[in-house]
């Protein structure tokens, strides 16, 4: 096999700018080609990054593609990955993977058939500051993780995105559109969830959009904008989940993680860095230890702070296990099971009854400093 596995870009939008400037950070990936409904959206996208403009099936025919890495809109995730894999190419998706376990299954089956990998976003958890908290939760660091709050709201879409209408169709929302990073994260952290409870509403079934250049047209609301739920995952912990987008201002941490003798507050798993606390059985703040991990060193500038973003490390590593025949960490079983955890939520909250999970998946591998350097091209900066 080839050191490199190519990439074959189906969906040219807004994201697909992120993996094209960041997938040159990482060894064994290199994007070759790329694809889009809108046919001058795929060629700004090769001109501006020295690939080749095809169409989807050229794409889907090329022998140096391995990998298609499927962009599109969420509506159409299933039918691209299914495409891809009957064309004999392994497949990593944005988020979210599926809109249902029925569709993850499906593709399941097709790749297990023909020996072929899916893997999906979100690959934030393997950001340093939370491959720190997992190295720390893994030390028995705060003992074992009983409960916990994790809150992902604000005050919507409509005041900054260009086209925000479909954020409040059924298939988006704040639970399938944020909740991905957050309950992966959670997954990542404390394993498999055994069953939910929620409630769920629409506080404004209409909304203005604000932002340019639809400044002042309605956007009808068909799912539920306010969440409020409990995960109770196979280990007893039990963690509320806060996801809004009528909330104008709070005062929570995106994530607190209780302890038998300590607590941890997390970082928001948006993003791959951020400041981590941890506190003692008494109360007291305590000392975090060195943690010089790749994936945590400042790369990008945002609204002038530099952040950490190492979108495509889960592609990397995806190649990586691809080519050392290992399980990769961001894995199609993976993120199958917080797809049914994001649905069962929204079932529950239209039945007002607990929905226990079908589904369940392996603890991914934590990715340590060592492991992280191996994924990427150039180590000396971190």
């Amino acid at each position: 096999m080839n050191t490199k596995l190519g990439i074959g870009v189906i969906g040219c939008g807004n994201i697909s700018a992120a993996y094209f400037r960041l997938c040159p950070l990482f060894n064994g990936i290199e994007i070759v080609a790329c694809a889009d409904i809108n046919p001058s959206a795929a060629a700004a996208r090769a001109a501006g990054f020295g690939v080749r403009a095809e169409t989807v099936d050229e794409l889907l025919a090329a022998d140096d593609v391995d990998i298609v890495l499927n962009l599109t809109i969420p509506a159409v995730h299933f039918q691209v990955t299914r495409q891809a894999l009957v064309a004999g190419k392994h497949v990593y998706s944005e988020k979210p993977y599926v809109l249902n376990v029925d569709e993850g299954l499906e593709l399941t089956k097709i790749a297990n058939d023909r020996g072929l990998r899916i893997g999906s976003a979100p690959d934030t958890f393997l950001g340093g500051a939370h491959q720190l908290v997992r190295s720390l939760i893994d030390q028995d660091a705060i003992g074992k993780i009983t409960g916990g709050t994790c809150h992902v709201m604000s005050a919507g879409m409509e005041d900054w995105h260009p086209n925000p209408a479909f954020f409040f169709q059924p298939g988006a929302g704040p639970v399938l559109d944020l909740g991905p990073y957050y309950i992966s994260n959670l997954v990542q952290l404390l394993g498999p969830v055994a069953r939910v409870g929620a409630m769920t509403s629409i506080p404004v079934p209409l909304r203005t959009i604000t932002s340019h250049p639809r400044r002042g047209e309605k956007i009808e609301v068909t799912t539920p904008t306010t969440i409020q739920a409990l995960l109770e995952f196979a280990t007893g912990a039990i963690i509320t989940l806060s996801a809004s987008w009528d909330v104008k201002a709070h005062g929570h941490q995106s994530m607190e993680l209780y302890g038998s003798h300590g607590s941890l507050f997390v970082p928001d798993p948006n993003f791959f860095g951020g400041e981590i606390s941890m506190f003692d059985a008494t109360g007291k703040k305590a000392d975090l230890p060195k943690w010089p991990h790749p994936f945590s060193v400042p790369n990008q500038e945002d609204n002038g702070a530099m952040l950490a973003n190492y979108r495509a490390a889960g592609l990397a590593d995806m190649a990586q296990a691809i080519r050392d025949n290992r399980p990769h960490r961001c894995s199609g079983d993976f993120a199958l099971h917080v797809v049914e955890i994001m649905t069962a939520i929204l079932k529950s909250g239209e039945t007002g009854d607990f929905v226990r999970l079908e589904t369940g998946c392996v603890r991914p591998e934590a990715l340590g400093i060592a492991e992280a350097q191996k994924l990427m091209r150039q180590t000396s900066s971190g």
